[in-house]
């Protein structure tokens, strides 16, 4: 209806007859029966009242082809029927319905031609039909005959050659599925055998065949199978990188890194290698202290398990504390060889690797591979240090969690080795200069070696204290290189070297650590190797000839309970330094006993045991101070005081004597005398001593200092038939001489360690201290050299001679002969002391010198004692002198004389004349007071007056005031 009012509205204005040839074909399905056409001709034909009457029809109408027209009108009558509306009503639909009508119709006669030609067509294509139905009916009947007669035979044999073919690749694909299947079990047994690359190769080809057949749902199953087993192969890689770390090996490495390489990860491996090995160090230092740990506990309790490292290394016991550090050393040791080796695989032996990927023979491979071994290069460089350090602080934590000061000496020195050669083996394997492990070995050095130094200063007193200066038999070529404290200055090493790297030859001094021990073998097990198979060969033999007398040395030695308990201590044990713990062997005291017998070689050095121990002593500080530079000062300051106190000790012993001192001979010079007031105040303890210096110390001082030693009671310097203990003298003060020596011998090595800015601190003790103990002679044979020759018994017989005469005389007076007889007694005592001590020659002439130059001043002093003297008693003087000079020329080999002009000069004085005297009193003031005054009064009082007399006895006064 719709259409129908749109068609009427666009054709409101045409004919009937051209609205009849507009309507569709369809439309036009329904032609208007002649009674229609006819009334709507008849009817009046205005088409605007037409279109009113169609505008007047309710939309309804149009609304749908389903509108029920019937039912809609009938609901809109009213409930009251009105006839006469009802007609109207009727009336107006029909006149709408007839306006309707005649539209359509138009409308209809107006399509009509066009209908009439679709109708044609229509006709038209049925025919066509038709003659396609009759020709697809004759095709099929051909291809009907044709497929019965030819292609059923011929394409039925292609079509089961077809199969056929499909058949056998679907056999060949069950084929590789079963040998796929199968695969687990030759990765098994690849992996047993540790062939990581052809396990890892295996499973690569396995998943791209897999990836082949993934159309099978079978396959898709093994293809998940496969990558688990792939990622079980990475964690077994893993763990078999793990084991690098301890126990390198180049075939199982070079099989490792080809299976990284298949993997695509070799810079992944380089990174979980790094964290293997310190994941290493972690576990091994950690799994060494534990065991040590419940070793020493006596039980395996849980509770050290849980203990952080650092606190586990506080459990550790002095007894087992060397052995841990020695096994800690050599698992870090094979740790960081490993790390050596596996460099060192990376720069020879990672080249050689073939591809085993196809695509690594490309560009993009080749440029690869370049860019993993350069991160590899980076990664390993840098993983050195970061070795070293994880090695450095596990050491350090372990050397700082015990207190060391009470080790004795021989452990501590141990450890300093074991550290020493640690260091040695960073500075090769990184360059390192191990600056945690030199400072924590610093402060526990420092820590114990005040300690030590305290106590071997006090142990130093003792001895000194029950010295009695007896001499130690040594062989005439002793050498302190021949003490094993001193081994290390005899091998051609550096000083820095640690005392184990003696057994090193020169030929491997040249090869790194690691080159030596790459083979086998561990740098740290050398500690535990070394014995005593070196024994020391320094005490002299017996001085028999005959096996007979040898033997009745033997015997006369034979038994132990004749040897003082001094010697059975002070020999200290040869290998280790200190007191021995065990006896000594009946052999070794023999063969000491019998070296009593040849104490007068010639060359054999003087010392004493306890000269001995200092030297020992200086030669274990020096053991330290090589291994541990870093405390270089503290080491030489204290080895300068152990050579102090002896020094101050053989002074106060033998060479103190303040009579003898206020002579004002110079005995002892400004050098030593300063050199003795600086060791009194830095080192000796004056109140412990027992002598109030009047100075308030504080007890930190107190700490650093010792009691001055005093002399053994056994030791007699008042017996004049052992010249006052002459013997023990010499053996004191040239064992003095001796160890100053020594220390001029080993200036050259402390000054190579010691810190440069120290250095003046060395020179300093060597040029103020050490060169003054030659001086020490001197007032020490002073006292001897006083006390030998009665010189008060000289004057009383010079006083006794009567000066005055009046003729010269031709025979020297008695007291020359007496004075010479002394001489000759000193002589012979010092000859028979020889036999027993050997007397040096600087000794011996120090003793004469000494002896001489007294006599000649005593002599002096008996002149200007004279009351009375004449020329021809001046000349009898002269005459006794010079008797006296030539007696003694031929008992000592001393030239020229010592004070010969002191004596001659005094008596040519009587002959000078007023003025002469005056100048010669003014140059001469070696010449006391009294013997000047003497000189004025006695010689030139006959010839002088009373005036000139006074002149020169006031420039005597002139010349003694400085004095005052």
């Amino acid at each position: 209806m719709q259409k129908i009012k749109s068609l009427m509205t666009r054709q409101g204005s045409k004919s009937p007859q051209d609205s009849f040839h507009d309507l569709s074909p369809i439309e036009n399905l329904r032609t208007p029966t002649k009674e229609e056409l006819r009334e709507l001709r008849e009817r009046a034909t205005d088409p605007q009242k037409q279109q009113e009457l169609i505008n007047s029809i309710e939309d309804i109408y149009f609304s749908s082809d389903s509108f029920d027209i019937v039912k809609y009108e009938l609901e809109k009558l009213p409930p009251v029927l009105n006839l006469q509306e009802v007609e109207e009503y009727r009336d107006k639909l029909k006149h709408q319905q007839a306006a309707v009508s005649k539209k359509v119709a138009d409308l209809i006669l107006e399509k009509q031609p066009a209908y009439v030609k679709e109708l044609e067509r229509v006709t038209s294509l049925q025919t066509g039909l038709q003659l396609a139905a009759v020709i697809c009916t004759n095709g099929r009947r051909h291809l009907n005959v044709a497929k019965e007669g030819f292609t059923q035979a011929s394409l039925g044999l292609l079509a089961n050659q077809r199969k056929r073919q499909q058949l056998i690749g679907l056999l060949k694909s069950l084929r590789t599925i079963k040998t796929l299947q199968r695969t687990d079990v030759r990765l098994s047994e690849m992996l047993e055998e540790e062939d990581y690359p052809g396990a890892i190769q295996l499973c690569l080809e396995c998943q791209k065949a897999a990836s082949t057949f993934r159309h099978y749902s079978c396959i898709s199953e093994l293809n998940s199978k496969l990558q688990d087993t792939l990622e079980q192969i990475e964690e077994q890689l893993d763990v078999a990188l793990s084991k690098i770390c301890k126990n390198f090996e180049v075939a199982h490495y070079t099989k490792v890194q080809q299976a990284y390489r298949l993997l695509g990860k070799t810079q992944t491996a380089m990174d979980q290698l790094h964290m293997h090995f310190t994941q290493a160090i972690h576990n091994t230092v950690f799994q060494v202290v534990l065991g040590y740990v419940e070793l020493c506990a006596g039980n395996t309790d849980t509770k050290f398990q849980k203990l952080p490292y650092k606190d586990l290394c506080m459990h550790i016991t002095s007894d087992s504390y060397i052995p841990c550090l020695s096994d800690l050393c050599k698992a870090l040791w094979e740790v960081m060889l490993s790390y050596f080796r596996t460099m060192e695989w990376h720069e020879k032996y990672e080249r050689e690797i073939s591809p085993l990927t196809p695509d690594m023979n490309n560009v993009s491979g080749t440029e690869d591979t370049n860019f993993d071994r350069s991160y590899i290069k980076k990664k390993l460089e840098h993983g050195l240090s970061r070795i070293w350090q994880d090695v450095q602080l596990k050491v350090k934590t372990y050397l700082l969690g015990t207190d060391m000061s009470n080790f004795k000496y021989d452990d501590f020195i141990f450890v300093l080795d074991i550290i020493s050669r640690l260091m040695q083996v960073g500075e090769e394997f990184c360059g390192s200069k191990s600056e945690a492990l030199q400072e924590s070995i610093r402060k526990q050095s420092v820590n114990y070696f005040k300690n030590y130094h305290r106590t071997r200063l006090e142990e130093l007193r003792m001895f000194l204290e029950n010295e009695t200066w007896e001499l130690c038999p040594v062989k005439s070529s002793f050498s302190i290189l021949q003490l094993h404290e001193f081994k290390c200055l005899g091998q051609s090493r550096s000083p820095s070297m640690s005392p184990s790297k003696q057994t090193s030859s020169a030929e491997s001094a040249a090869v790194s650590l690691f080159e030596q021990y790459t083979n086998g073998g561990n740098p740290f097990e050398i500690q535990a190797a070394i014995k005593d198979d070196d024994t020391e060969d320094v005490l002299a033999a017996n001085g028999y000839e005959s096996d007979e007398l040898e033997k009745s040395a033997y015997q006369e030695y034979d038994s132990d309970s004749d040897v003082p308990e001094e010697l059975k201590r002070d020999y200290i044990d040869e290998q280790t330094g200190d007191a021995p713990t065990k006896s000594v062997s009946r052999e070794t005291l023999k063969s000491r006993k019998r070296s009593d017998y040849s104490l007068n070689k010639a060359n054999a050095p003087i010392l004493t045991n306890t000269t001995l121990n200092v030297i020992r002593l200086v030669g274990k500080y020096m053991q330290m101070m090589t291994i541990l530079k870093p405390i270089a000062f503290d080491v030489i300051h204290c080895m300068s005081q152990l050579f102090d106190y002896y020094l101050y000790a053989v002074y106060t012993f033998f060479g103190r004597n303040d009579a003898y001192e206020s002579t004002g001979l110079g005995l002892s010079s400004s050098r030593l005398r300063t050199t003795l007031n600086r060791i009194q105040e830095s080192l000796i303890d004056m109140e412990v001593s027992g002598e109030n210096v009047g100075s308030l110390v504080s007890s930190e001082e107190r700490k650093e200092k010792v009691p001055s030693p005093h002399l053994s009671h056994m030791v007699i310097l008042t017996n004049s038939g052992t010249l006052y203990g002459l013997s023990e003298r010499v053996v004191a003060t040239e064992s003095l001489v001796f160890l100053a020596e020594q220390f001029e011998f080993l200036q050259t090595h402390l000054d190579s360690v010691m810190p440069a800015a120290k250095k003046p601190f060395l020179q300093q003790f060597y040029s103020q201290t050490v060169s003054t103990a030659s001086e020490l002679r001197k007032p020490i044979y002073w006292i001897v050299a006083a006390k030998a020759i009665d010189y008060e018994q000289l004057l009383l017989l010079m006083a006794n001679v009567k000066w005055d005469v009046k003729e010269i005389m031709s025979q020297h007076n008695l007291y020359v002969d007496a004075l010479l007889k002394e001489f000759e007694q000193f002589n012979k005592k010092l000859s028979e002391l020889s036999k027993h001590v050997r007397i040096p020659l600087p000794v011996s002439n120090i003793l004469w010198e000494h002896c001489i130059r007294l006599a000649n001043r005593t002599l002096v002093e008996g002149y200007a004692n004279v009351k009375k003297c004449s020329n021809e008693g001046r000349a009898l003087m002269q005459l006794d002198y010079q008797q006296f000079l030539m007696k003694l020329e031929k008992l000592t080999d001393i030239r020229p004389i010592p004070d010969k002009e002191f004596v001659e000069t005094y008596i040519k004085a009587y002959y000078l004349t007023e003025n002469d005297m005056e100048r010669w009193i003014k140059e001469h003031r070696e010449y006391s007071t009294k013997q000047l005054t003497n000189l004025v009064n006695v010689c030139l009082g006959s010839h002088i007056n009373k005036k000139a007399r006074q002149k020169l006895l006031s420039a005597i006064d002139d010349t003694d005031r400085p004095k005052r």
